[in-house]
């Protein structure tokens, strides 16, 4: 006789978990995570090696709030630390909306948006990127409701490393109701050579229903670590933290998050080593005859439709491991060494693109 199911969600039961880039071999370059290929400054792994691993860490990680506060000229209540931005987005997500209530983003977008509403018990309201794999906010603002509660704006919009402007942000927010709560996700904005896009630091003092969300997974290479942030006004930022689960960002990714600050000059010069890389690898591409949407991330799009499966399997022979999003391809900028291989293996897909029925 069968055993009696444990009652679950329905919603969560039919979620479908986040998939993690695969793992590489030996030979291949992992190019599915958006690491950073870097190894950690010996600043940093000196800084994490203080860490008293037998005691709890600071729930509220006080040094690199007041750190980041004196950075970006706010208040350490302003400040909510997680275990990488996307735990702050929970937090956010949680806090603002729940069952009834609507969170709208474009997609494509990033894969976890959808999970993480669905967790909140809210629904999610999705608008088409444009035809150049960009948000098309615009058409965002027409799908704000009385039921929104948060709306999430990705620049670089991952996974298609487009950049939403300043002009089309500020005229976004002047369409958007001040009661609803606007997520600037930043993840990528150290990658960013666009002097036209946004950056919503400075847009804080201008809209109170504004956050803006940032990371050390990326730029800084602490993504083994998982360490983010969030900035905005002090309340959301306590409904944040009541949100939190408790401890969950550890002492050695507190402690190389400042040593990290302490030594941001020469992990930028890094930052900005990847950039001429991806714009050499998009030029390349472009040159194959590829429509890859300029990027300002440290990855690269690649429109595959439903050759999609076909074009993973290519490029893994070629020992270039993507990650396979729907109708496209994600590229992560890793090591140079990697270069000659991924574009290889860019050039038979585009082939097979051409001459395929």
């Amino acid at each position: 006789m069968t055993s009696p199911r444990v009652r679950l969600r329905p919603d969560i039961e039919v979620l479908q978990p986040y998939r993690q880039g695969k793992p590489a071999a030996a030979d291949a370059f992992k190019l599915s995570s958006n690491e950073n290929p870097f190894e950690p400054l010996p600043a940093v792994l000196e800084a994490i090696s203080a860490a008293s691993i037998n005691r709890y860490p600071d729930g509220t990680a006080t040094a690199l709030r007041v750190r980041l506060a004196e950075r970006y000229g706010v208040t350490e209540h302003q400040i909510q630390v997680g275990a990488g931005s996307v735990a702050v987005l929970a937090q956010l997500i949680s806090a603002a909306s729940g069952p009834g209530d609507e969170v709208l983003y474009s997609w494509r977008s990033f894969e976890a948006y959808p999970g993480l509403v669905t967790v909140a018990g809210a629904t999610s309201v999705t608008v088409p990127n444009s035809a150049d794999h960009r948000h098309d906010l615009p058409a965002m603002a027409r799908a704000v409701t009385e039921r929104t509660r948060v709306v999430i704006v990705c620049t670089p919009n991952n996974p298609t490393s487009t950049i939403v402007t300043l002009a089309e942000f500020e005229a976004f927010m002047a369409a958007v109701p001040p009661t609803v709560l606007v997520i600037l996700d930043e993840a990528y904005i150290e990658f960013v050579t666009d002097p036209d896009a946004v950056r919503g630091i400075s847009l804080l003092p201008r809209y109170p229903n504004l956050v803006v969300l940032r990371t050390f997974s990326k730029a800084y290479g602490l993504a083994g670590l998982r360490i983010g942030y969030a900035v905005g006004p002090e309340y959301v930022m306590d409904a944040a933290r009541a949100a939190a689960i408790p401890l969950s960002v550890i002492e050695p990714a507190q402690l190389a998050a400042l040593a990290s600050l302490d030594h941001e000059e020469q992990l930028l010069e890094r930052v900005h080593r990847i950039a001429i890389l991806r714009d050499e690898v998009w030029r390349s591409l472009t040159d194959q005859g590829w429509q890859v949407p300029r990027p300002n991330g440290n990855f690269v799009w690649l429109t595959t439709g439903a050759a999609t499966a076909e074009a993973h399997d290519i490029f893994a022979s070629h020992g270039i491991i993507t990650r396979a999003l729907g109708d496209g391809l994600r590229v992560t900028i890793g090591e140079a060494g990697s270069v000659d291989k991924l574009l290889r293996a860019a050039a038979e897909v585009i082939r097979n693109l051409r001459t395929a029925p």
